[in-house]
């Protein structure tokens, strides 16, 4: 298994479907942060927008899709920011609630916007969630396959027409295109260090993967090092480059997620759990996981089967 893939399946990110924005003319509509382990994101069907986040401005035109994976607070204005903003009104739509702005009925659409959120899995999807640029800026259009283009049709599509199932099908194509907006990332060359990075970097991604295939190895630098056809110093400078972590702050954090997803999906016991991620004992295994998770394996298990 790649490592995207089994960092999204860690992650396991449910996707829900919020509203759809048909807006024109001057508008300007706050998101508030939101609450942990859910991640806002928007997908622009047509036209084009405006988002600030912060002192931060971001033109989002038609095919782009932009995640905020920390629930940061931002605002989505028309792409001019001009004028004085109307006010939004909530309509019932059939297929979602409708956000809009202006005369739909006479004027232009300015920008026609899916609006939805992933809930993640605690712990394991942090892993993957706290690796990515804030927010995650992709843009669809331009695609050589056109597969990406494909999806974000299919999704305009079913949402105007709003035909049985239509909400279904949409909601499980923003999964499918949460992953293929992460690969797209994982195309572009080494931007902000993190995992992502790791995984564009053809050499890095040999030893990034031999981690996550066995997290149970004792993994050295030297052994992560040899994965990637590289001397140990040169491996420990380029990996500490590309990541913003040093291989041993790796390790772990590979090997705490994986102990999560373990907790979560299986009934294995926690001893067995140390000795598939790499601990020699309950206790070094009990005491690490504390110290990054901030609770015990068990306390962990049973919160989580709460929530």
């Amino acid at each position: 298994m790649d490592t995207l893939t089994r960092l999204i399946q860690m992650a396991d990110p449910q996707a829900g479907l919020d509203l759809r924005c048909r807006l024109s003319g001057a508008y300007e509509i706050p998101h508030d942060a939101a609450a942990d382990g859910i991640s806002p994101f928007h997908l622009v069907l047509a036209g084009a927008c405006r988002i600030d986040v912060g002192s931060r401005h971001l033109i989002a035109r038609a095919g782009d899709f932009i995640l905020f994976p920390h629930g940061g607070a931002h605002v989505i204005r028309d792409e001019s920011a001009a004028g004085s903003p109307v006010r939004t009104r909530l309509a019932h739509g059939d297929l979602l609630p409708e956000r809009l702005a202006g005369d739909e009925t006479n004027a232009p659409v300015g920008a026609d916007i899916l609006c939805g959120h992933f809930v993640r899995a605690a712990g394991p999807g942090n892993l993957l969630f706290d690796a990515l640029p804030d927010p995650v800026h992709v843009s669809l259009t331009g695609d050589p396959s056109d597969a990406l283009q494909g999806i974000v049709e299919l999704m305009r599509v079913e949402a105007a027409d709003r035909r049985p199932g239509a909400l279904a099908i949409v909601t499980s194509l923003s999964q499918t295109l949460f992953a293929m907006a992460l690969r797209r990332c994982c195309e572009r060359p080494a931007g902000e260090a993190g995992i992502l990075a790791l995984l564009s970097d053809a050499r890095l991604h040999a030893s990034a993967q031999a981690v996550f295939n066995d997290p149970g190895e004792p993994w050295t630098i030297d052994t992560l090092g040899q994965r990637a056809a590289m001397s140990r110093a040169t491996f420990a400078r380029r990996f500490h480059e590309r990541s913003g972590m040093t291989v041993f702050e790796f390790l772990t954090r590979v090997r705490m997620a994986v102990a999560c997803d373990l907790l979560l999906r299986t009934r294995r016991n926690a001893g067995d759990i140390a000795m598939s991620v790499g601990y020699q004992s309950e206790a070094a295994f009990g005491k690490a996981f504390r110290q990054h998770v901030g609770e015990l394996p068990g306390q962990f298990r049973r919160r989580q089967s709460r929530v």
